[in-house]
C-alpha cells in the first residue's frame, strides 16, 4: 500500500475520533452520534474492499462485526453504572474494559456456533 494512502487512512480515521471528543465538549449527544455512527467499520469495509475486492470477505467481516457489537455494549451499560455509584473514572474504565473482554470472549464462543 502507498505511503500515500496510510497516511488518508491514518488522517481520516483519526480525525472521526477527534471530531467525536470535540464535539462531546459542546454536545455530548452529538458527540455520542458521531461516535455511536458506524464510521470505523464502514471504512474499514471499504479500504478492505479497495485493498481485496472481494466481496465474500467483506461480508464475513461484516457479520463478525454484529456479533461483537453485541458484548461491546457491556462497557456503555457499565461505565456509567460504575461512576454513578462514585468510582472513580479510571477504576470504572478498568472494570468495564475487564467486562468488555469477558464479554467478547463469550461472544466470539458464541459467534462461532452461528459462524462455523
Amino acid at each position: 500500500m502507498a505511503l500515500f494512502q496510510l497516511t488518508v487512512r491514518l488522517l481520516l480515521s483519526g480525525g472521526l475520533i477527534v471530531a467525536a471528543s470535540e464535539m462531546a465538549k459542546k454536545n455530548d449527544v452529538f458527540g455520542a452520534l458521531i461516535a455511536s455512527i458506524p464510521l470505523v467499520s464502514v471504512l474499514a469495509m471499504v479500504w478492505l474492499y479497495n485493498d481485496t475486492g472481494d466481496t465474500e470477505q467483506i461480508a464475513s467481516f461484516s457479520r463478525n462485526i454484529f456479533w461483537l457489537v453485541i458484548p461491546s455494549l457491556v462497557l456503555f451499560l457499565t461505565l456509567p453504572m460504575f461512576l454513578h455509584r462514585g468510582i472513580d473514572f479510571w477504576p470504572a474504565l478498568s472494570a468495564s474494559v475487564a467486562l468488555t473482554i469477558l464479554a467478547y470472549g463469550l461472544g466470539l464462543k458464541i459467534s462461532n456456533g452461528f459462524t462455523a
